[in-house]
């Protein structure tokens, strides 16, 4: 029988990206199931209100850190405030989920694509990892993407970046579970989140793909953890990506460049 959530994963979980769409949503889910979080958002005004509803509504504690991932010194920065929690569960939902020709990306934007999405999750992971394997418990949540099983036109960096995110974490979850440690890689299609809707065409200009939302993504998530390496929330999207990868690569890259290259770039500020 497997252990009780808090046991496994508890007292204390931090989600890292949380204030808004997917991350506050883990936050909620996590907090339904009895864990104090520690929350990390560079949106400070967002993270609290987040933070406000959670305490209000699940009466956990909720530490609020205000901070942006891409930092060089983001350990130093974050240390002081969790050493005085027991964190049971990591997940990494932060991303930079830039659409835009590849060439259109300045050098920087391109660099902090990968200081948060690629860097910034794994420097996290080997700081809170040991004190779990000690422990013998606990868990890690990187969040992927089925957009980093094939690549396509617009999302070459993006993807990329979910592309890391998957191989780390199959490579994590072979090497921790005999130790006691859960891993598990989300790969999320479409989900109605700000950063998906900032990409999205007009109505009418593209074709309609089947859209979740945060809730359910991160029930099928949370309840996959512990029990698989790697989960595509949504039956749809599961056949999805089962038949994208049944087709020689040229052939599916082909097909999702289609989608993916009617996608609104969302990297410049919108005025």
């Amino acid at each position: 029988m497997a252990a009780p959530f808090g046991d496994r994963y508890g007292p204390c979980a931090l989600v890292a990206g949380a204030a808004a769409g997917l991350g506050a949503e883990w936050a909620r889910q996590i907090a339904a199931r009895g864990l104090d979080l520690v929350l990390i958002d560079r949106d400070s005004d967002l993270l609290g209100a987040t933070a406000d509803e959670i305490e209000a509504v699940h009466g956990v504690a909720v530490r609020r850190v205000a901070l942006d991932l891409a930092r060089a010194d983001l350990l130093d920065v974050l240390r002081p405030h969790v050493a005085d929690r027991v964190i049971g569960l990591l997940v990494y939902n932060a991303a930079i989920g830039s659409v835009a020709p590849f060439l259109e990306l300045d050098p920087e934007q391109i660099q902090a694509i990968i200081d948060v999405n690629c860097r910034a999750p794994l420097m996290l992971a080997r700081d809170l990892l040991p004190a779990m394997v000690a422990r013998g418990r606990g868990g890690l949540i990187l969040m992927s993407s089925l957009s980093g099983n094939i690549g396509s036109a617009q999302l070459a960096a993006y993807a990329a970046s979910k592309a890391f995110a998957l191989v780390a974490a199959d490579a994590l979850w072979a090497e921790l579970r005999p130790r006691g440690v859960d891993v598990l890689a989300v790969q999320p299609g479409s989900t109605r989140t700000p950063g998906w809707l900032s990409s999205q065409p007009a109505e009418g200009q593209g074709p309609a793909l089947p859209v979740m939302e945060p809730p359910e993504v991160v029930r099928e998530a949370l309840d996959a953890l512990g029990v698989e390496p790697v989960v595509i929330p949504g039956e749809l999207n599961r056949q999805g990506a089962a038949a994208l990868a049944s087709l020689p690569r040229r052939e599916a890259i082909e097909l999702m460049s289609a989608v993916t290259g009617r996608l609104v770039p969302n990297h410049r500020p919108r005025r």
